[in-house]
């Protein structure tokens, strides 16, 4: 069971954010299904063609930075057709068990990695990609599966279904029927049904049982609503076949060219965060490490300083309270009986949790675990494998790289409805502040403008580098930054914040430019959440290091991300933003684009007498309510509530109801106090501009 506060709450914020530009980014889910279920053919002549064609929409569905089962699917079925072809046999066979179908799909695929995976170390059909496959053949029954989204929906919405890493079978019966409820309550709502209606397009699958709504509905929260410890889940239950063993050692060069692959030996390196980090050093950067401490004593375990060797594999450790595998180095030089320099080879997107080793029994008599005293230790050949197993499940080595979307100035203004000045000015802006708030009244397209700022100032539409949160009262320093959380067997322990992690993964890449954007921004007590980041996060400290709170940790904030912020100017229940945090950030006033060259554009396209008639009401209107004194231009009515339309849907239904349930309950609200006077009025000259 759900609760059912729990889901309005989270269903009210979906609908606001969906028509604020969310549709625009994930309509795709929907066009997948119907490019899938146009281009599918079992019987196809060539088969592997088939694939690519029914698989052409699916994007981020199925490739990630870090997982590629559609591009392995696609190789595979040009080897062995018939194969993967009885495989998708199988697994669409509706009369047999659908987790028996998954599990068995996902044996098979490791038969096919052994058969014709050459050097892949992983097939990446996982219940992730096997449930995705489901989906799109079945659009009407099934829903898409992924551990980290599904159990952070059911902690937001509270749910009775419990979901565990590793249970594999359990979470997927759990998955299916938890979605299925939720799946009744969304088509028990005739707005949200209506709004979805209304955005879907010729090239979109009708979803007329709302199962991908549902799955973009989980989505949502766990992204952007409830997003609060999902990436941590997200590391995801991608269990790597216990049979596959690791079949090469990273690609490390070695100084010296008498070095053998069979000679090089794995060393487990632990460094105390409190003293020095491994992301105090870039990949290249090297840090000398001593045979003696400054004492002048032999450091533990000293026979393993003596037998290091210039070439070895180091695995890079950060004790507590990190406790996370972070990089991969390798030894690059050694002076005899003196010290060794360690270089840093490879740092992980996807750090290995502590507790995430302790669970592998195969690693249960690795040196470091049994006695954690001591910096270096030793590691066996299939210690090490186990170890690198583990890491190459979310960072490896092997990664495809990702053509993403070229995105420029000309595509943003195509969307955003904002004049090129404005827009040049807006970035200047950001790059000199690297701060940004975007301020102005709902609808005025604050969330939808502040991704695609991110997109033109790379330009492209690379999803990975940009990160998306939402404040509220709650929101604390600890799902911020860190803090110590509960565990399920009653302890405490570190756990890391998204903004943390996110500072992270950008200085992992200094050479590209990372966005983090926080919506409704001024709903949380921002001196509480930001703590000592107040003076990190300006211009001129980033990539200046200072202690934390927390374990006194040193961080910093990398010069390569940029943080935008927006607020609702119309919100008059929120206090302003203190004048220390004011000072951090430039503040971008959002304007109403009904003037914009794109906007009239889009309204030649629409072709529509009423709709031209009804903005030249709203703006009309808005000359008012900018002349109110007790309101001004930031309560004004924004475009967004009438974008996304098309012309065969422009309706004098559709319009009277963005009139009715957008436009005049918002006006009830900025003239509560003045109904008779001013929103009556009003309401008879905008359902006069339709029926004229």
């Amino acid at each position: 069971m759900i609760d059912k506060k729990a889901f309005s709450d989270a269903l009210a914020n979906y609908k606001k954010d969906f028509v604020a530009g969310w549709w625009a980014d994930e309509n795709f889910k929907w066009e997948a299904v119907k490019c899938f279920q146009d281009n599918w053919n079992i019987d196809a002549e060539d088969f592997a063609e088939m694939i690519k064609r029914s698989l052409a929409k699916t994007y981020g569905l199925l490739a990630s930075m870090n997982n590629f089962p559609r591009q392995m699917i696609e190789g595979f079925a040009e080897k062995a057709p018939d194969k993967v072809k009885m495989m998708f046999v199988a697994l669409f066979d509706e009369n047999k068990d659908v987790v028996e179908r998954i599990l068995n799909f996902k044996d098979q695929s490791e038969q096919l990695l052994k058969e014709y995976g050459n050097d892949a170390k992983n097939h990446y059909q996982n219940e992730n990609s096997i449930s995705t496959y489901l989906w799109l053949m079945y659009p009407d029954k099934y829903y898409i599966y992924k551990f980290g989204e599904i159990k952070s929906c059911a902690e937001v919405l509270q749910s009775s279904y419990k979901f565990k890493k590793g249970a594999y079978e359990d979470n997927l019966r759990n998955f299916y029927s938890f979605y299925d409820e939720l799946c009744t309550n969304l088509q028990s709502d005739a707005e949200m049904k209506k709004l979805l209606a209304d955005n879907l397009t010729e090239d979109c699958y009708p979803d007329k049982e709302l199962k991908t709504l549902t799955i973009d509905f989980g989505f949502y929260i766990s992204r952007q609503y409830g997003k609060k410890d999902n990436e941590k889940a997200e590391l995801e239950e991608q269990e790597q076949p216990e049979q596959q063993n690791f079949a090469s050692v990273p690609a490390v060069e070695t100084d010296s060219d008498t070095t053998k692959q069979a000679d090089i030996q794995y060393w487990w390196l632990n460094a105390n965060p409190k003293v020095w980090s491994f992301s105090d050093i870039h990949i290249g950067e090297k840090v000398e490490w001593t045979f003696y401490n400054s004492s002048g004593n032999k450091r533990r375990i000293f026979k393993n300083f003596e037998d290091a060797k210039v070439g070895d594999i180091v695995i890079g450790y950060e004790s507590n309270p990190v406790k996370q595998i972070v990089c991969i180095c390798k030894i690059a030089d050694k002076k005899d009986g003196e010290s060794i320099l360690v270089e840093k080879t490879e740092n992980l997107d996807v750090p290995i949790e502590y507790s995430v080793l302790k669970s592998v029994d195969k690693l249960s008599e690795m040196e470091y675990l049994k006695n954690p005293l001591g910096s270096l230790f030793k590691l066996t050949s299939d210690e090490f494998k186990d170890v690198m197993d583990l890491i190459r499940e979310d960072n490896p080595a092997d990664k495809i790289k990702l053509v993403n979307k070229a995105y420029s100035k000309d595509d943003f203004l195509a969307e955003v409805y904002m004049t090129g000045a404005k827009y040049d000015r807006l970035l200047n802006v950001l790059k000199r502040k690297k701060n940004i708030i975007l301020q102005g009244a709902p609808g005025v397209g604050k969330t939808f403008a502040a991704k695609r700022l991110a997109y033109a100032m790379m330009g492209e539409k690379d999803k990975e580098r940009v990160d998306f949160i939402q404040f509220h009262q709650n929101y604390s320093y600890e799902d911020f930054m860190m803090g110590y959380k509960p565990t399920e067997n009653g302890g405490f322990e570190m756990q890391y914040g998204v903004f943390y992690r996110f500072c992270k993964k950008a200085e992992n890449n200094p050479e590209k430019d990372y966005f983090f954007i926080i919506d409704e921004i001024n709903r949380g007590n921002m001196s509480k959440i930001f703590g000592e980041l107040l003076l990190l996060i300006e211009k001129d400290y980033r990539g200046t290091s200072s202690k934390l709170a927390y374990q006194n940790l040193n961080f910093s904030v990398p010069e390569n991300l940029y943080i935008i912020g927006m607020m609702n100017t119309a919100d008059r229940s929120l206090a302003m933003i203190d004048y220390a945090l004011r000072r951090r950030f430039s503040f971008f006033d959002m304007e109403p684009g009904f003037d914009t060259e794109g906007f009239n554009e889009y309204q030649e396209k629409l072709a529509s007498d009423k709709f031209n008639a009804l903005i030249e009401c709203i703006k009309e209107l808005n000359n008012e309510i900018a002349d109110d004194p007790s309101l001004g231009k930031g309560f004004c009515i924004g475009h967004s509530y009438f974008c996304g339309l098309q012309a065969d849907e422009c309706t004098q239904e559709l319009l009277e109801g963005i009139v009715e349930y957008d436009i005049l309950p918002m006006l009830s609200e900025y003239w509560f106090d003045n109904l008779t006077e001013k929103v009556a009025p009003w309401s008879e000259k905008l359902y006069g501009a339709l029926n004229d």
